[in-house]
């Protein structure tokens, strides 16, 4: 688990600031569970790519950027539950984000049956069973590690339930169904 601890991320909107106090929090309270590793984020686009669309809907946004490599539910419902611990310290709303494609490279209807596997593991907040399905059933789903963080962290605020709000993969837009990309919005209340 690799965290930028500090300074600013440059997109065409301008900079998005680092929060190094909830930053130094982590570091604090993940007992080594957590570093910095800045070579880890370097060629990793998972917290770029969400970037833009956060300063859109906030100007003042602030981030803690983490890339986390490994899919082991134990480090993972670990980490959601320091995460957890922050938010509910904090004294202010926060949001969890993880970035993900979905299952990549396989013709669009074997990606949309392995697509709504792993959602549906994901709408039943089963980070465990998320991580399982996407070995078990060769789901290429990238952020699957991140995404189990957010549902173990979303569980230990009480989150009870998620909700798929858009599904799509790259055939839609490229006519090209042979080989597509499956995308999600999921949004945890």
């Amino acid at each position: 688990m690799s965290l930028w601890e500090e300074g600013a991320f440059r997109t065409p909107l301008g900079d998005v600031p680092i929060d190094a106090e909830m930053s130094k929090a982590l570091l604090a309270v993940s007992r080594g569970v957590v570093g910095v590793d800045h070579d880890a984020h370097r060629a990793e686009h998972a917290v770029e790519v969400e970037l833009p669309f956060l300063q859109l809907l906030r100007a003042d946004v602030r981030i803690v950027p983490l890339v986390i490599a490994w899919d082991a539910w134990d480090a993972a419902r670990l980490l959601g539950e320091m995460l957890a611990g922050l938010v509910q310290a904090a004294g202010e709303p926060m949001l969890l984000l993880a970035s993900s494609d979905m299952n990549h490279y396989e013709p669009a209807g074997v990606t949309e049956q392995k697509d709504a596997q792993a959602l549906d593991a994901i709408c039943a907040l089963d980070g465990a069973e998320l991580l399982v399905r996407c070995k078990r059933e060769r789901i290429s789903m990238c952020g699957r590690g991140p995404a189990a963080v957010v549902i173990a962290a979303a569980r230990a605020l009480g989150a009870e339930r998620a909700e798929v709000v858009d599904y799509r993969h790259s055939g839609w837009v490229s006519g090209d169904n042979a080989r597509v990309v499956g995308y999600a919005g999921v949004v945890i209340p």
